[in-house]
Protein backbone atom coordinates (compact mmCIF):
# COMPACT_ATOMS: atom_id res chain seq x y z
CA UNK A 1 0.00 0.00 0.00
CA UNK A 2 1.36 3.54 -1.03
CA UNK A 3 2.56 6.05 1.89
CA UNK A 4 -0.70 8.31 2.70
CA UNK A 5 0.33 11.93 1.64
CA UNK A 6 0.68 14.65 4.57
CA UNK A 7 -2.46 15.37 5.78
CA UNK A 8 -2.87 19.83 5.51
CA UNK A 9 -2.77 21.98 8.89
CA UNK A 10 -6.67 22.15 10.46
CA UNK A 11 -7.78 25.87 9.56
CA UNK A 12 -10.30 24.62 12.66
CA UNK A 13 -10.29 22.21 15.16
CA UNK A 14 -6.43 22.28 15.19
CA UNK A 15 -6.56 21.38 19.10
CA UNK A 16 -8.32 18.17 18.89
CA UNK A 17 -5.41 16.03 17.23
CA UNK A 18 -3.52 16.81 20.40
CA UNK A 19 -6.38 16.48 23.11
CA UNK A 20 -7.15 13.04 21.25
CA UNK A 21 -3.55 11.52 22.15
CA UNK A 22 -3.89 13.17 25.78
CA UNK A 23 -7.11 11.10 26.73
CA UNK A 24 -10.16 9.64 25.57
CA UNK A 25 -12.60 12.31 24.25
CA UNK A 26 -16.33 13.08 25.06
CA UNK A 27 -18.83 12.78 22.63
CA UNK A 28 -22.51 13.93 23.52
CA UNK A 29 -25.41 11.78 23.58
CA UNK A 30 -28.89 11.93 22.01
CA UNK A 31 -30.27 14.47 20.89
CA UNK A 32 -33.35 13.14 19.82
CA UNK A 33 -34.12 11.47 23.27
CA UNK A 34 -34.16 14.80 24.63
CA UNK A 35 -36.27 16.58 22.47
CA UNK A 36 -39.06 13.46 23.36
CA UNK A 37 -38.52 14.27 26.76
CA UNK A 38 -39.95 17.48 25.71
CA UNK A 39 -43.23 16.19 24.59
CA UNK A 40 -43.25 18.92 22.01
CA UNK A 41 -46.68 19.64 20.20
CA UNK A 42 -47.62 20.50 16.56
CA UNK A 43 -47.12 24.16 17.24
CA UNK A 44 -43.76 23.85 19.39
CA UNK A 45 -42.02 22.71 15.74
CA UNK A 46 -44.07 25.13 13.80
CA UNK A 47 -43.32 28.13 15.96
CA UNK A 48 -45.12 31.13 14.34
CA UNK A 49 -42.58 31.18 11.17
CA UNK A 50 -44.39 27.82 10.14
CA UNK A 51 -47.84 28.49 11.24
CA UNK A 52 -49.28 28.21 8.02
CA UNK A 53 -47.17 25.67 6.53
CA UNK A 54 -49.08 22.83 4.54
CA UNK A 55 -47.57 19.72 6.21
CA UNK A 56 -47.15 18.81 9.51
CA UNK A 57 -43.92 19.20 10.93
CA UNK A 58 -44.05 17.88 14.17
CA UNK A 59 -41.21 15.09 14.49
CA UNK A 60 -38.78 17.36 12.13
CA UNK A 61 -36.17 17.70 15.36
CA UNK A 62 -33.67 19.40 12.85
CA UNK A 63 -36.45 22.40 12.40
CA UNK A 64 -35.93 23.47 15.99
CA UNK A 65 -32.65 25.16 15.43
CA UNK A 66 -34.77 27.96 14.02
CA UNK A 67 -38.28 27.59 15.64
CA UNK A 68 -37.06 26.77 19.50
CA UNK A 69 -33.22 27.53 19.23
CA UNK A 70 -33.60 28.39 22.99
CA UNK A 71 -34.22 24.33 23.74
CA UNK A 72 -31.64 23.22 21.33
CA UNK A 73 -28.41 25.17 23.17
CA UNK A 74 -30.68 23.87 26.67
CA UNK A 75 -29.49 20.66 25.43
CA UNK A 76 -26.35 21.10 24.39
CA UNK A 77 -25.74 23.40 27.37
CA UNK A 78 -26.89 19.73 29.77
CA UNK A 79 -24.08 17.36 27.93
CA UNK A 80 -21.45 20.41 28.26
CA UNK A 81 -22.25 20.02 31.80
CA UNK A 82 -22.24 16.35 32.14
CA UNK A 83 -18.49 16.40 30.33
CA UNK A 84 -19.19 16.84 26.70
CA UNK A 85 -15.70 17.75 24.90
CA UNK A 86 -17.93 17.38 21.45
CA UNK A 87 -21.39 18.16 20.88
CA UNK A 88 -23.11 17.26 17.74
CA UNK A 89 -24.93 19.78 15.75
CA UNK A 90 -28.97 19.61 15.33
CA UNK A 91 -28.82 18.39 11.78
CA UNK A 92 -29.10 14.89 11.39
CA UNK A 93 -31.81 14.99 9.08
CA UNK A 94 -30.73 18.86 7.62
CA UNK A 95 -30.35 17.71 4.43
CA UNK A 96 -32.21 19.30 0.85
CA UNK A 97 -33.05 15.49 0.28
CA UNK A 98 -34.48 14.37 4.32
CA UNK A 99 -36.55 17.82 4.00
CA UNK A 100 -38.53 16.56 1.58
CA UNK A 101 -40.50 15.07 3.24
CA UNK A 102 -41.65 17.86 5.39
CA UNK A 103 -41.66 20.80 2.21
CA UNK A 104 -39.01 22.25 3.24
CA UNK A 105 -35.84 21.14 1.18
CA UNK A 106 -35.23 25.06 0.65
CA UNK A 107 -34.39 25.48 4.13
CA UNK A 108 -31.35 23.38 4.23
CA UNK A 109 -28.21 25.42 4.20
CA UNK A 110 -30.41 27.60 6.68
CA UNK A 111 -31.12 25.11 9.21
CA UNK A 112 -27.14 23.97 9.29
CA UNK A 113 -25.84 27.35 9.56
CA UNK A 114 -28.39 28.03 12.47
CA UNK A 115 -27.83 24.89 14.46
CA UNK A 116 -24.05 25.78 13.64
CA UNK A 117 -24.35 29.14 15.81
CA UNK A 118 -26.19 27.40 18.55
CA UNK A 119 -23.41 24.72 19.47
CA UNK A 120 -20.98 27.25 18.90
CA UNK A 121 -22.75 29.68 21.58
CA UNK A 122 -23.11 26.78 23.76
CA UNK A 123 -19.60 25.74 23.36
CA UNK A 124 -17.66 28.82 23.84
CA UNK A 125 -19.40 30.23 26.99
CA UNK A 126 -18.68 26.33 28.43
CA UNK A 127 -14.98 26.20 26.86
CA UNK A 128 -11.71 27.46 29.00
CA UNK A 129 -8.21 27.86 27.29
CA UNK A 130 -7.54 24.34 29.57
CA UNK A 131 -10.48 22.68 28.30
CA UNK A 132 -11.49 23.67 24.77
CA UNK A 133 -14.87 22.43 23.24
CA UNK A 134 -15.69 21.48 19.89
CA UNK A 135 -18.97 21.73 17.65
CA UNK A 136 -19.05 18.52 15.45
CA UNK A 137 -20.84 19.19 12.77
CA UNK A 138 -23.33 16.08 12.04
CA UNK A 139 -24.23 14.82 8.37
CA UNK A 140 -26.50 12.34 8.81
CA UNK A 141 -27.03 9.48 6.20
CA UNK A 142 -30.13 10.50 4.41
CA UNK A 143 -33.57 8.60 4.20
CA UNK A 144 -32.09 7.64 0.56
CA UNK A 145 -29.66 5.04 -0.02
CA UNK A 146 -27.38 5.44 -3.50
CA UNK A 147 -26.49 1.31 -3.03
CA UNK A 148 -29.85 -0.14 -2.37
CA UNK A 149 -33.09 -0.81 -4.54
CA UNK A 150 -36.68 0.72 -2.82
CA UNK A 151 -38.30 -1.88 -5.17
CA UNK A 152 -38.01 -5.38 -4.34
CA UNK A 153 -39.05 -6.35 -7.80
CA UNK A 154 -36.56 -3.98 -9.31
CA UNK A 155 -32.62 -4.32 -7.52
CA UNK A 156 -31.56 -2.59 -10.25
CA UNK A 157 -33.83 0.92 -9.14
CA UNK A 158 -32.59 3.86 -7.53
CA UNK A 159 -34.37 6.79 -5.94
CA UNK A 160 -31.04 9.03 -5.40
CA UNK A 161 -27.68 9.47 -7.58
CA UNK A 162 -24.63 10.38 -6.11
CA UNK A 163 -24.58 13.67 -7.63
CA UNK A 164 -28.09 14.18 -5.99
CA UNK A 165 -26.74 12.81 -2.70
CA UNK A 166 -22.88 15.27 -3.32
CA UNK A 167 -25.07 18.06 -3.65
CA UNK A 168 -26.93 18.06 -0.72
CA UNK A 169 -24.02 17.39 1.45
CA UNK A 170 -22.42 20.35 -0.09
CA UNK A 171 -25.46 22.70 0.81
CA UNK A 172 -25.12 20.79 4.71
CA UNK A 173 -21.47 21.19 4.44
CA UNK A 174 -22.01 25.25 3.81
CA UNK A 175 -24.07 26.16 6.28
CA UNK A 176 -22.07 24.08 8.97
CA UNK A 177 -19.05 25.81 8.26
CA UNK A 178 -20.71 29.33 8.19
CA UNK A 179 -22.50 28.66 11.46
CA UNK A 180 -18.87 27.72 12.91
CA UNK A 181 -18.30 24.06 13.22
CA UNK A 182 -15.45 22.82 14.10
CA UNK A 183 -15.20 19.56 12.49
CA UNK A 184 -17.58 17.12 10.41
CA UNK A 185 -18.77 14.37 11.40
CA UNK A 186 -20.41 12.34 8.84
CA UNK A 187 -22.59 9.03 10.88
CA UNK A 188 -24.76 6.58 10.83
CA UNK A 189 -23.15 5.39 7.85
CA UNK A 190 -25.50 2.75 6.35
CA UNK A 191 -24.30 3.05 2.40
CA UNK A 192 -20.85 3.22 1.92
CA UNK A 193 -21.80 4.82 -1.09
CA UNK A 194 -23.57 7.62 0.66
CA UNK A 195 -20.58 8.04 2.80
CA UNK A 196 -18.22 8.52 -0.68
CA UNK A 197 -20.86 11.56 -1.63
CA UNK A 198 -20.57 13.28 1.91
CA UNK A 199 -16.95 12.77 1.68
CA UNK A 200 -16.62 13.74 -2.30
CA UNK A 201 -18.42 17.23 -1.15
CA UNK A 202 -16.62 17.53 1.72
CA UNK A 203 -13.54 17.57 0.23
CA UNK A 204 -14.51 19.89 -2.75
CA UNK A 205 -15.65 22.49 -0.42
CA UNK A 206 -12.73 22.63 2.10
CA UNK A 207 -10.71 22.84 -1.45
CA UNK A 208 -12.76 25.63 -2.48
CA UNK A 209 -13.07 27.72 0.71
CA UNK A 210 -9.44 27.01 1.45
CA UNK A 211 -10.74 25.81 5.26
CA UNK A 212 -9.19 22.91 6.33
CA UNK A 213 -11.60 20.65 8.95
CA UNK A 214 -11.12 17.62 10.61
CA UNK A 215 -13.39 14.50 9.48
CA UNK A 216 -14.71 12.09 11.66
CA UNK A 217 -16.41 9.10 9.38
CA UNK A 218 -18.75 6.70 11.98
CA UNK A 219 -20.86 3.44 10.55
CA UNK A 220 -23.46 1.28 12.01
CA UNK A 221 -23.43 -1.83 12.41
CA UNK A 222 -27.11 -3.10 11.86
CA UNK A 223 -27.59 -6.63 13.28
CA UNK A 224 -25.11 -9.85 14.12
CA UNK A 225 -23.49 -10.55 10.84
CA UNK A 226 -21.06 -7.75 11.61
CA UNK A 227 -22.01 -5.67 8.53
CA UNK A 228 -23.30 -2.48 7.82
CA UNK A 229 -26.89 -2.35 5.84
CA UNK A 230 -25.13 -2.33 2.36
CA UNK A 231 -23.58 -5.28 2.68
CA UNK A 232 -19.69 -4.42 3.87
CA UNK A 233 -17.60 -5.89 7.13
CA UNK A 234 -16.57 -3.33 9.32
CA UNK A 235 -13.21 -4.53 7.85
CA UNK A 236 -14.24 -3.81 4.24
CA UNK A 237 -15.84 -0.07 5.62
CA UNK A 238 -12.90 1.04 6.88
CA UNK A 239 -10.71 0.40 3.84
CA UNK A 240 -13.21 1.97 1.71
CA UNK A 241 -13.32 5.17 3.54
CA UNK A 242 -9.72 5.41 4.58
CA UNK A 243 -8.57 7.38 1.40
CA UNK A 244 -10.94 10.08 3.29
CA UNK A 245 -7.67 10.33 5.76
CA UNK A 246 -10.32 10.88 8.53
CA UNK A 247 -9.40 12.30 11.71
CA UNK A 248 -11.01 9.68 13.55
CA UNK A 249 -13.55 6.37 12.33
CA UNK A 250 -15.98 4.63 14.43
CA UNK A 251 -19.49 2.88 15.10
CA UNK A 252 -22.36 4.68 16.52
CA UNK A 253 -25.89 3.79 16.93
CA UNK A 254 -28.32 0.27 15.81
CA UNK A 255 -26.24 -1.68 18.54
CA UNK A 256 -25.72 -1.11 22.33
CA UNK A 257 -22.50 -1.39 23.76
CA UNK A 258 -22.74 -5.08 24.78
CA UNK A 259 -23.40 -5.92 21.04
CA UNK A 260 -20.82 -3.83 19.61
CA UNK A 261 -17.65 -5.08 21.45
CA UNK A 262 -16.74 -7.31 18.83
CA UNK A 263 -17.12 -4.55 16.01
CA UNK A 264 -15.15 -2.10 17.93
CA UNK A 265 -12.31 -4.33 18.60
CA UNK A 266 -11.96 -5.10 15.01
CA UNK A 267 -12.43 -1.62 13.75
CA UNK A 268 -9.55 -0.78 16.82
CA UNK A 269 -7.51 -3.35 15.42
CA UNK A 270 -7.82 -2.72 10.95
CA UNK A 271 -7.84 1.22 11.41
CA UNK A 272 -4.32 1.20 12.93
CA UNK A 273 -3.39 4.46 11.80
CA UNK A 274 -6.46 7.05 12.74
CA UNK A 275 -8.30 7.70 15.96
CA UNK A 276 -11.23 5.28 16.63
CA UNK A 277 -14.66 6.57 17.63
CA UNK A 278 -17.64 4.58 19.22
CA UNK A 279 -20.94 5.63 20.65
CA UNK A 280 -23.54 3.06 21.13
CA UNK A 281 -27.35 3.03 21.43
CA UNK A 282 -28.51 3.02 25.16
CA UNK A 283 -29.12 -1.01 24.18
CA UNK A 284 -31.86 -1.82 22.84
CA UNK A 285 -35.38 -0.49 22.41
CA UNK A 286 -37.57 -0.72 25.44
CA UNK A 287 -41.13 1.45 25.17
CA UNK A 288 -41.44 0.56 29.12
CA UNK A 289 -38.36 2.97 29.78
CA UNK A 290 -38.40 6.82 29.94
CA UNK A 291 -35.74 7.21 27.18
CA UNK A 292 -37.52 4.22 25.08
CA UNK A 293 -34.04 2.24 25.15
CA UNK A 294 -32.77 -0.57 28.31
CA UNK A 295 -29.83 0.37 29.16
CA UNK A 296 -29.14 3.00 32.48
CA UNK A 297 -26.51 5.01 32.78
CA UNK A 298 -24.13 2.93 34.92
CA UNK A 299 -24.51 -0.41 32.14
CA UNK A 300 -23.71 1.65 29.31
CA UNK A 301 -20.92 3.53 31.10
CA UNK A 302 -19.50 0.41 32.77
CA UNK A 303 -19.35 -1.43 29.03
CA UNK A 304 -17.92 1.81 27.72
CA UNK A 305 -15.68 1.56 30.29
CA UNK A 306 -14.29 -1.82 29.33
CA UNK A 307 -13.83 -0.82 26.22
CA UNK A 308 -11.44 1.96 27.09
CA UNK A 309 -10.04 -0.57 29.33
CA UNK A 310 -9.19 -2.64 26.40
CA UNK A 311 -7.52 0.06 24.66
CA UNK A 312 -10.12 0.30 21.78
CA UNK A 313 -10.86 3.96 21.93
CA UNK A 314 -9.75 7.58 21.61
CA UNK A 315 -13.67 8.97 21.74
CA UNK A 316 -16.65 7.96 23.17
CA UNK A 317 -20.72 8.73 23.85
CA UNK A 318 -23.50 7.78 23.25
CA UNK A 319 -26.65 7.39 20.66
CA UNK A 320 -29.97 6.79 20.48
CA UNK A 321 -31.69 6.52 24.09
CA UNK A 322 -28.23 7.93 26.03
CA UNK A 323 -28.90 11.19 28.22
CA UNK A 324 -26.59 13.76 29.97
CA UNK A 325 -26.58 11.46 32.54
CA UNK A 326 -25.30 8.65 30.51
CA UNK A 327 -22.47 10.68 29.33
CA UNK A 328 -21.22 12.08 32.75
CA UNK A 329 -21.09 8.16 33.23
CA UNK A 330 -19.29 7.42 30.32
CA UNK A 331 -16.99 10.49 31.35
CA UNK A 332 -16.38 9.30 34.40
CA UNK A 333 -15.90 5.50 33.28
CA UNK A 334 -13.32 6.15 30.18
CA UNK A 335 -11.28 9.06 32.22
CA UNK A 336 -9.76 6.63 33.93
CA UNK A 337 -7.91 4.71 30.97
CA UNK A 338 -5.40 6.04 28.36
CA UNK A 339 -6.53 6.30 24.92
CA UNK A 340 -5.67 3.80 21.99
CA UNK A 341 -2.48 4.36 20.36
CA UNK A 342 -2.36 4.89 16.58
CA UNK A 343 1.05 2.41 15.19
CA UNK A 344 0.88 3.77 11.72
CA UNK A 345 4.13 6.27 11.80
CA UNK A 346 2.87 7.44 8.30
CA UNK A 347 0.19 9.45 10.03
CA UNK A 348 2.77 11.19 12.24
CA UNK A 349 2.20 14.23 9.97
CA UNK A 350 -1.57 15.18 11.51
CA UNK A 351 -0.05 15.28 15.21
CA UNK A 352 1.62 18.72 13.47
CA UNK A 353 -1.53 19.83 12.37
Amino acid sequence: MNARQPVPAYTRGAALPALLQQRIAVIDGAMGTMIQRQRLSEADFRGTRFADHPKDLKGNNDLLVLTRPDLVRAIHEQYLAAGADIVETNTFGATSIAQEDYGLAHLAREMNEAAARIARAACDAAATPERPRFVAGALGPTPKTASISPDVNDPGARNVSFDELRDAYREQAEGLLAGGADLFLVETIFDTLNAKAAIFALDELMEASGERLPVILSGTVTDASGRILSGQTVEAFWHSVRHARPLAVGLNCALGAAVMRPYIEELSRVAADTFVSCYPNAGLPNPMSETGFDETPEVTGRLLGEFAASGFLNIAGGCCGTTPEHIAEIARRVGAYRPRTRRDPLFTPLLAA
